[in-house]
């Protein structure tokens, strides 16, 4: 999400931050822009060159090459938009009151309102409707000479993630940076520093660099690099070699995007998360912020998507049903547009699409509007034609998605439906304080435990090469694991090319069940349900007919032991986290058999990552 670049050193600061930009674009980005800090004319105060793009880096490029600023500090950015469209005066960097202060920055800042507010109060003036536009006010608030103390004392304010490049007009010599939830390294040249939100930016210039911890600020000046903490207690930080090239570095040492993306599932849960939930269970969508009393009159939830996206669909038709106690049901976009919709104003229609392009979620989008129903896009691009037509958005803030195979984006799905379900629930008084606790408990765990998951990958790998050789599959799984059953499906099927059906435990015995012999494994998922009994039973049919079976089984549950063919155990957990972890597992798998195979497995055949025509 966003690129960031820092320049300190004594070559020319703007052609490096063109270069590294450009280099960062893989990210995907909606803006950009720099800030260099000029050197100063005889007799001439410091003079700071702000240029943006509200388009791409190239254009960027043009502006300043048609005016190059000239100066051995300055900062960059490619911009990701989370909060404010992509608009110019939106763009980084950001500055303060005065025009002295310079800030760019990855990440979300959850008490910005607040601290908006509080500076606002004071006479501070925010042209921009961005996060980011606070930390510059802040660290001018607590400016009294000395740069680095001012932004430490800034910091210690900021709740949420932040990956911060900075300098002052005053202090040109000093460049900051500092981190929160969000990846920062420095790199290290030769009488040269570099700031940047991953090595991609700097590879070319150096392999040197100091990876900074959680809550770690970084003063770089021309006597090298000072790490410390936010009260200031100095850090000794290790030196890392990279022997990287380029193309591996932007896909941050991973060998396919697609497991890149994976093992960032556990940001992407963090951040769906992001401000929106407390402690109590209360939910906020700054962009759906929709009064409780229009909520109340919501009799029925209608929830569209394709592919994924459906499956998602399909897990919050289960939760809101659950936990709201309304209708709800998740539908086949293309399906519904062709139909004549019994929809209306007591109707909540969610749109679930992760480039908020779906040519048919789109169509069926309008088509619920036009009878009256309150809507909501679920997606992760601010400003994208599905958040722009509906009546509010709710942002995924996933960063972008390269590998066509949507991961970790279907899980901020998962969690933003969860978080609409209990924001339902609670307007209506339907779930307990108690149990809402509960939930925020079991939600708030997610990153940690998918990070467990992940670190088990090298079991993954023996489970997958061992079901390689299969050309057929069959995935089960009853109540919320049925979706996630048909999306193992799907991820097999489309980055392996191998024919994968996805079925619930119940269906299994309505047909599918002639399928299976000894050359058709299924995958099962038995994590503990309450349907759990009945998909141990379900397992115990398939092995009859001679089936391999590849079962997801609770730590400490002994029920299948010695039936299935494999075992992979997961953790104890609520249900619909369950869910969450389970898809992680099978989205490994999946990766894992196609690698095998040797397919491309982020630019799979005959697919695009956004499906724009019917």
């Amino acid at each position: 999400m966003c690129g960031i670049i820092g320049y300190l050193g004594d070559r020319e600061a703007t052609p490096i931050l063109m270069e590294s930009l450009k280099r960062l674009e893989y990210r995907g980005y909606d803006s950009a822009g720099v800030a260099v800090l000029e050197l100063p004319k005889a007799g001439h105060a410091n003079r700071t060159s702000i240029t943006k793009s509200e388009a791409k880096v190239d254009t960027l490029i043009e502006k300043l090459e048609a005016n190059m600023p000239s100066g051995k500090l300055g900062i960059g950015h490619t911009r990701w938009a989370t909060h404010g469209k992509p608009t110019y005066i939106n763009a980084h960097p950001h500055t303060d009151c005065h025009g002295k202060i310079f800030v760019v920055h990855n990440g979300i800042i959850e008490n910005f309102a607040e601290l908006k507010a509080e500076l606002e109060a004071a006479g501070h003036e925010f042209p921009s409707e961005t996060d980011t536009e606070v930390v510059p006010h802040l660290i001018e608030a607590n400016y009294k000479g000395d740069f680095l103390a001012a932004v430490r004392a800034a910091l210690k304010r900021i709740k949420g993630a932040y990956a911060l490049a900075m300098f002052s007009s005053d202090d040109p010599e000093l460049l900051v940076g500092a981190r929160l939830n969000a990846p920062l390294v420095v790199g290290l040249g030769d009488g040269e520093y570099y700031i940047a939100s991953d090595i991609t930016a700097i590879i070319p210039y150096t392999k040197r660099v100091l990876v900074l911890g959680e809550g770690e600020v970084a003063a770089v000046t021309p006597l090298g690099a000072e790490v410390s903490t936010l009260d200031g207690v100095t850090v000794k930080s290790k030196v890392v070699h990279v022997d990287w090239d380029v193309a591996q570095a932007q896909k941050g040492g991973f060998p396919h995007f697609m497991l890149k993306e994976i093992h960032e599932s556990p940001d992407a849960v963090a951040n769906a998360m992001r401000g929106r939930l407390t402690d109590d269970g209360a939910v906020t969508f700054r962009e759906f912020d929709v009064p409780d009393d229009r909520l109340r009159s919501i009799t029925d939830v209608l929830l569209l998507g394709m592919g994924t996206s459906l499956h998602a669909a399909m897990i919050g038709e289960h939760v809101i049903e659950d936990w709201v106690g309304i209708p709800a049901r998740a539908e086949d976009a293309s399906e519904f547009r062709y139909r004549r919709p019994t929809v209306g104003d007591h109707t909540l229609n969610v749109v679930i699409t992760q480039s908020g392009e779906t040519a048919d979620t789109l169509v069926a989008l309008h088509q619920a509007k036009e009878r009256g129903s309150l809507s909501v896009a679920v997606t992760n691009v601010i400003a994208s034609s599905a958040a722009r037509d509906a009546d509010g958005a709710i942002y995924l803030h996933s960063g972008p998605e390269i590998g066509v195979a949507s991961t970790k984006t279907l899980l901020a799905h998962m969690i933003s439906l969860y978080l609409l379900a209990v924001r339902l629930a609670t307007v209506d008084g339907r779930v307990s304080l108690e149990r809402r606790r509960e939930l925020v408990e079991a939600l708030r765990a997610l990153p940690d435990q998918v990070r467990g998951i992940l670190a088990r990958d090298k079991e993954i790998v023996e489970l997958a090469h061992k079901y390689s050789g299969y050309r057929n599959f069959m995935f089960a799984g009853r109540g919320l694991d049925y979706p996630v059953a048909l999306e193992g499906a799907l991820k097999l099927k489309e980055i392996s090319y191998i024919h994968a059906e996805g079925t619930s435990g119940g269906l299994l015995k309505h047909g599918p069940i002639a399928l299976l012999d000894e050359q058709f494994p299924v995958v099962a998922i038995c994590t503990a349900s309450s349907t759990k009994d009945k998909m141990v039973s379900n397992v115990h049919e398939i092995v009859a007919r001679s089936a391999p079976v590849l079962a997801l089984v609770t730590e400490g549950d002994h029920s299948l032991d010695g039936v299935p063919t494999d075992i992979f155990k997961m953790p104890a957990v609520e249900e619909a986290a369950s869910a969450v972890l389970n898809t992680v597992m099978l989205q490994l798998f999946a990766y894992h058999v196609a690698v095998k195979l040797g397919q491309n497995v982020d630019q799979p055949r005959n697919l695009a990552k956004t499906v724009t025509v019917e």
